[in-house]
This record gives C-alpha cells, structure tokens and sequence, in this order.
C-alpha cells in the first residue's frame, strides 16, 4: 500500500474547486451509510437529501469526477464510496501524528474513524517528560524530543496539534521543517506557515459562538414578533387591564409565569 509521503491527492491536478473538495467527504459518509445497509443504487436527490446539500449542487460536484449516473437508476453506490475514497486520497495509507496529549488529544487518539477512513495514527507526542511511556489508545507517548525522528521513521505528511495555543506555532515550525506538509489545528491560535503546507483549522469555541449568535438573532425576532403581535391594531377592542392582558378560567393571568 501506497504512503502518504509520496502520493498526494488527485483532486488539484484535475481542477475539482475546493468547495467541491469540501463536500466529497459529506457524500462519503452518506454513501458509506448506504452500503453498509447494503443500498446498491441511490438517486442524486435522496444522496444529496442525505449530505444537506441540494441535488443540482451535487450532480455539477460529480460531473468533476466523471460521475453521472444512470437516468432512472442512480448512482451505484460501491462505485462512487470507491471514487470519492481514490480522489481524497483514502485508498492510500496516510500516518499521522498527534502533537499534544491534553484531554482533547487523548480523545482524538482514541477516535476510531482515523483507521476505518485510512489514516494511522503512528505516534502520539507531547512535551511533558511525565508522560512518555505512558500508554494512551494503545499507543505509548513519545517525548516531542523525538518529534523529527518519528516524522522521518514514519515517512508522516500529516500532523496534529492540539496542543495549547502558546506552543501550537514552535510544534507548526518543528513539523513543517522536519517534512509535514499538512497540519489540522485544534489550538486557538492562527499558525503561520510557508507556501505548500495547507492548515486546516478546528475551533470549538468559534462554532460555539456562531450559534450563539443565531440563537441571540432568533431570540431578537421572537421578541420582536411577540410585540408586535401584542401591539393593538386600529379599531381594535382594549385589552383588559390585568397584567399581560389575557384571562384564564381563575382570574387574570401574569404576563410571566413563576417557574
């Protein structure tokens, strides 16, 4: 089986966008789903329905791949969880490394998707001498002293950190000098990093916030609904003069009930 040191995926030579690049692992999943309920043929709708995209957005994201289906059969499915695994790469064997054995890398190395999707974890390393040798998801951690060996032992393109935020760029450097040419971030901190070494970037935190926003926004319109609804229209009868303005079966209700 190929390495992930001298195989890259296909998908820039072929010109795929990156937002197509973005959704193949979606449709992966979806159709990995199928197959394992043993689906031979799906249509573009219910796969698309399946990834939270729409359907026109997946047949032009095929068509990159030379896929187009069969009008009024489908997609076969084993076909495509095969095309999608070669162009991102998952037919090869690509080692990774997890720089950073906090609780959030210890959680990671003991995620079993990494090897069912075709990446080995092949050393967990961290800076804390009190950890070396110490077993985590059957792996023994290694001190970051040996963090170029291990990259060069293990032919590794792919590294992790998880480190916190204040070593996260001097772990970027080491990595990126001792040959990893892809790094998945989960400190929070921007890295900096030369031409040729894509980052890809995991802030909890900054997803936490987002939805905080969406949540705050639609709080907003409840309110604002809510007033408005409340807002007598012209001509229209005076609300009794209780609090809250409405009546039940015992009396006059309060506008906000006791918990």
């Amino acid at each position: 089986m190929a390495t992930g040191r001298t195989h890259r995926p296909a998908t820039r030579s072929r010109g795929i966008p990156e937002a197509t690049v973005a959704r193949l692992p979606l449709y992966l999943r979806a159709l990995t789903a199928l197959s394992e309920r043993s689906v031979p043929t799906v249509s573009s709708e219910e796969l698309a329905a399946a990834a939270g995209v729409n359907s026109a957005k997946l047949r032009k994201d095929f068509s990159y791949l030379g896929s187009y289906g069969t009008r009024g059969v489908g997609y076969d499915v084993e076909y495509l969880v095969y095309q999608i695994s070669r162009e991102l790469g998952l037919t090869q064997d690509w080692p990774v490394v997890i720089v950073g054995i906090g609780n959030l890398g210890a959680a990671l190395a003991n995620y079993g998707g990494f090897a069912s999707r075709g990446f080995r974890v092949a050393a967990l390393i961290d800076a804390d001498p009190a950890m070396a040798g110490k077993p985590v998801a059957g792996l023994p951690v290694r001190h970051t002293d040996e963090l170029e060996s291990i990259i060069s032992d293990n032919g590794v393109s792919i590294g992790v950190i998880a480190t916190p935020a204040g070593a996260a760029q001097q772990v970027c450097d080491r990595l990126v000098a001792a040959g990893v040419t892809s790094i998945l971030n989960f400190a929070p901190t921007v890295l900096v990093v030369p031409d040729g070494v894509d980052v890809r970037k995991v802030d909890l935190s900054i997803e936490l916030q987002i939805l905080a926003f969406h949540e705050q926004r639609k709080a907003g319109e409840e309110t604002a609904e809510g007033a408005a609804a409340a807002t007598p229209r012209p001509g229209a009868a005076a609300a009794p003069a209780a609090a809250g303005g409405r009546k039940g079966p015992d009396g006059d209700v309060p506008a906000v009930m006791p918990a």
